[in-house]
This record gives structure tokens, sequence and C-alpha cells, in this order.
């Protein structure tokens, strides 16, 4: 990878990278929503068969319980968050080498606070089944 410039940018070029750095924050938004979607719906089915189970609905024993299931996709939620993070981080650190183009990354900061929410939902269903 080359250095950053020594002289500033012209107009176009900063324009080019102020576009480019915004392409890759929407993407991660987009997994942020995605992540948060897949988070949620595992919650809700896990927490919608808990009250189900509750009412005293007669219950089998099958391979996969909607507990692991919500379980599975409060996990997938948070790999896939967890990697198009790092994706993302790679990809602002290759545009600050090569345009000196050092923003913080808000959508970083949401992904992370999802992040946490999805490890605290994960959590919860873990330990109360």
């Amino acid at each position: 990878m080359s250095s950053a410039p020594t002289h500033p940018l012209d107009a176009g070029t900063r324009l080019a990278v102020d576009r480019t750095r915004l392409a890759h924050e929407r993407t991660l938004m987009a997994w942020v929503r995605t992540a948060t979607s897949l988070i949620s719906f595992g919650f809700t089915i896990y927490k919608f068969f808990e009250f189900e189970a509750g009412k005293g609905s007669p219950g089998s024993s099958p391979l996969l319980t909607p507990r692991h299931f919500g379980m599975i996709m409060i996990a997938t939620g948070l790999i896939a968050l967890f990697l198009s993070t790092i994706e993302h981080r790679q990809s602002l650190k290759r545009l600050h080498l090569e345009f000196a183009e050092g923003r913080r990354s808000v959508a970083t900061i949401v992904a992370g606070i999802v992040v946490i929410m999805g490890v605290l939902a994960f959590v919860a269903a873990a330990f109360r089944g």
C-alpha cells in the first residue's frame, strides 16, 4: 500500500473519498439492520414459545427446540455483525492509509451497541431455559 499523500487532495478526489467512506458506512448499517432483525426475531421466537410452554401445552422433545432455534438466530446475527464490522474497519483502514481519511465511524459505534444488546439477549435465552 502506498503512503498517504503529502499534498492536499483536489476537490474531486476528496469528494470521491467521502463517497467511498459513506458507502462503507451504509454497508455496515445494512449489516446492523440485518443482524438486529436476526437477533430480535430469534429472541421473539424464544419468548413466544416460552410463553406458550407456560400455558401448559403438551410438549414433545424435538431435536431443535424453539429455544435452540432462537439462540441460533441470535448467534447468527451476532456473528454476521462481528464479521461485517471487522471488514468495515479494514476497509476504512485501507482508505486511511491511501488518502489520510481518518474520521470516526458512527456505524461502528451503532454496531457495538447492537452487539451488546445481542449478547444480553443471547445470555437471557441461554440461562433462562
